[in-house]
């Protein structure tokens, strides 16, 4: 009885060795982790409140940093808190890339302030043509990020990263992606030349992999820009 009381301790003691150690473990890992939430949480807030201040938009709103791994960013209509999860933030490469799906989500927040009831109703018309916003949504960003120094060719390389295509527009509630970027792309090449000329993006696989995909479409560009023609231009999926 004694030799089985003996064995018993023993083995506890063995048995609760790793697990102390398992501990100390994931207490390190969930400090830094902790950290890393800190870190990006920073980041998120000091992009959104540096293109808030860039562009004198007087709207109150909030940045959130979501721990969540979906792929996403979005703007909450009913108290102007834009989330931007951890799922989308793993994909980025530089700080304009960030600043340029928070400015997209930006002028949403900013539209759910338009409207009666101090812009209660805002979520309707936005149902019936979403498309039509999600396009809005996508120049302005391009105006938001240059007026707060940021480069507007990330945009593109960020939603080329994310952005899935769908067969059929019809479907989506945004755009097609192809169409998305064609559109992004023709605003830079009339208002900002110059990011084009002097393109930091050049070398860049995901830019490499937008031309290639694009060809079409910027021929397009091309020809509507050199007949003068004043048409929208319908570009090809």
């Amino acid at each position: 009885m004694k030799r089985l009381f003996i064995l018993i301790i023993l083995g506890l003691i063995l048995a609760n060795i790793p697990c102390f150690a398992s501990s100390k473990y994931y207490l390190n890992v969930y400090h830094e982790l902790d950290n890393k939430v800190k870190v990006d949480q920073a980041l998120v807030s000091n992009v959104g409140f540096k293109l808030l201040n860039a562009n004198k938009i007087d709207k109150r709103m909030a940045f959130v940093y979501s721990r969540k791994s979906t792929v996403n960013a979005f703007s909450n209509s009913l108290d102007r808190r834009i989330i931007i999860c951890k799922g989308i933030v793993d994909y980025m490469d530089s700080e304009d890339e960030l600043a340029g799906i928070m400015a997209h989500e930006i002028s949403h927040s900013i539209d759910s302030y338009n409207g009666i009831l101090r812009g209660s109703l805002n979520f309707i018309p936005q149902a019936f043509v979403p498309r039509k916003y999600e396009r809005k949504a996508d120049l302005r960003a391009v105006d938001f990020m240059v007026n707060a120094g940021y480069n507007p060719l990330a945009l593109i390389i960020i939603m080329n990263k994310v952005s899935g295509q769908y067969r059929y527009e019809v479907l989506s509630t945004h755009p097609l992606t192809s169409r998305r970027l064609a559109y992004i792309y023709e605003y830079i090449y009339r208002k900002y030349p110059a990011f084009l000329a002097n393109n930091a993006y050049i070398d860049n696989i995901y830019y490499q992999n937008f031309l290639l995909n694009s060809e079409h479409n910027r021929k397009k560009l091309e020809q509507a820009v050199n007949s003068g023609s004043k048409k929208r231009i319908r570009y090809d999926y």
